[in-house]
């Protein structure tokens, strides 16, 4: 596609992810590459979203009202085991510190929960205010996964990372399919050896092939189609901000400029 193009200068990204742009092929044939950053307010709601979801088990209260449950309850409700955990006094940990887990910290306080910042993976050292990867993995009731889809990051939890995770801890994906293996997430679910997963994003998109997770029927298991960036508060920073790159560009002072490998 650069061949055809050869007076392409500039590949603005309507997205913050670019791993579907070979940066280097366009840096050895003069071409720009720049993303959109800081732009979706509602990526860090999806998350308590899925979160919340799968602590109050809505979806089987939901199917229990539906059946009739409810209806032929001998008291005024009705209750299903396992009894909810509050998010309230749980931990919660994030995977890549970015503006996306900001946000995420914030909200999580706000539910007076205790938040762990992962450290890289294989990481020599632990920064200030961070915690060991795998410590973080063993600690978190909740895992939410934010980072960019890399060769570093590729299925970056598989079974031995999950089989770090408590019993019954929730496991959020909201970044990118391929950064957790499907397969090994879904045999933890299948075995319940994990309390849940919420998950908006699958390593193939579309699914038009299937995947694991699509054959399974497990009320633990939310699954979105890659949405959560999706509100109109969202979109209408990221065209701001993607003609403000497309002007800056043109003015001669490019921003937000993806660097090669």
């Amino acid at each position: 596609m650069l061949d055809a193009a050869p007076t392409l200068t500039l590949i603005a990204v309507a997205a913050t992810g670019y791993e579907h742009v070979d940066v280097a092929a366009c840096a050895e044939r003069g071409v720009s590459v720049c993303n959109v950053r800081d732009w979706s307010i509602s990526v860090a709601e999806h998350v308590f979203a899925l979160i919340l979801a799968l602590r109050r088990q809505l979806p089987s209260y939901r199917q229990a009202a539906v059946a009739g449950q409810w209806q032929a309850s001998a008291t005024y409700g009705f209750l299903l085991p396992p009894m909810p955990i509050t998010l309230s006094g749980s931990t919660l940990g994030v995977v890549d510190y970015g503006s996306l887990g900001r946000r995420v910290e914030a909200i999580a306080q706000g539910f007076g929960m205790k938040v762990l910042i992962a450290e890289h993976k294989g990481a020599l050292h632990v920064r200030a205010g961070r915690t060991a990867f795998e410590d973080v993995l063993a600690r978190s009731q909740v895992l939410v996964i934010l980072c960019p889809l890399s060769e570093q990051t590729r299925e970056l939890i598989g079974a031995a990372e999950l089989a770090l995770m408590p019993q019954g801890a929730l496991l959020i994906n909201c970044a990118r399919g391929g950064i957790v293996n499907e397969s090994a997430l879904a045999a933890a679910l299948t075995r319940g050896e994990l309390g849940g997963a919420g998950v908006d994003v699958l390593s193939v998109e579309p699914p038009t092939h299937g995947n694991p997770l699509l054959d399974l029927n497990l009320p633990n298991l939310i699954l979105t189609p890659h949405m959560a960036f999706y509100s109109l508060q969202s979109l209408e920073t990221l065209a701001g901000q993607l003609i403000e790159n497309l002007e800056a560009f043109e003015a001669g002072q490019p921003s937000n400029m993806v660097d090669p490998p």
